[in-house]
């Protein structure tokens, strides 16, 4: 596999150091192309708003924590948003499916991607899949959405395979991609059920979950406006 190469963007990662390369898997927070679901009530800049928290908050937490390179798989470009110690590098085409198999095929050894739609995660949250001993008679670790979908993948032994013809973004996607990797004779370790930010309803419910983050402040200030 190849790996990464030199990063399109942004200096090299920095932090604690682990075996593992944390991935972030996200749109450009860009009016009208971002976070959809949430218009009405919000309207595209204000969804676009709230994408920017959420990845900032996410980002701010891989930082903390401990991993081998930190990067950003970004849909569009770009911006002074990303923090110093995130990689950035262009998602391929394709569907999801695609675009996540090829994240994890540019990584050389174990690998661990989490999406920009829960800015609830926190270190405590994803240590077990970060320890020293995270990957001792462990193949994957899978982290299940509320939705039906999962929130964080991470593979020991990183294999494009492994994603290709997953059903994305339909309510069995986390049930078919968790026995994708059993039926591939994986050990995998499951991570807290969470719930991501889809609508206004789920956006409510995860900034009650993390009220001291960028995305709840922001929530907050835009519901408390008067404008809903």
């Amino acid at each position: 596999m190849n790996t990464y190469g030199p990063p399109a963007y942004g200096p090299p990662a920095h932090g604690p150091t682990g075996p593992t390369e944390l991935l972030v898997i996200a749109k450009a927070p860009v009016p009208g192309r971002v976070k959809t679901r949430l218009c009405p009530p919000f309207s595209p800049a204000e969804a676009a708003e709230l994408a920017a928290a959420a990845l900032a908050d996410t980002l701010e937490t891989v930082l903390t924590l401990p991993a081998r390179r930190r990067v950003l798989v970004l849909d569009g470009r770009p911006g002074p948003w990303v923090p110093p110690g995130v990689e950035v590098v262009p998602q391929d085409a394709g569907g999801l499916d695609e675009r996540l198999a090829a994240a994890f095929g540019r990584c050389t050894g174990p690998a661990l991607l989490v999406g920009m739609d829960t800015p609830q995660i926190t270190p405590a949250l994803l240590a077990p899949a970060l320890a020293p001993d995270a990957w001792e008679g462990c193949d994957a670790w899978f982290g299940p959405a509320e939705d039906g979908g999962f929130w964080a993948l991470g593979l020991a032994h990183p294999d494009p395979a492994l994603l290709r013809g997953v059903p994305m973004s339909v309510p069995e996607t986390g049930a078919v991609q968790r026995r994708r990797l059993v039926e591939s004779g994986l050990a995998v370790r499951d991570l807290p059920v969470l719930r991501d930010v889809d609508t206004a309803a789920d956006a409510h419910r995860v900034a009650a979950d993390a009220p001291a983050g960028r995305f709840a402040a922001v929530l907050g200030r835009l519901t408390g406006a008067g404008v809903r």
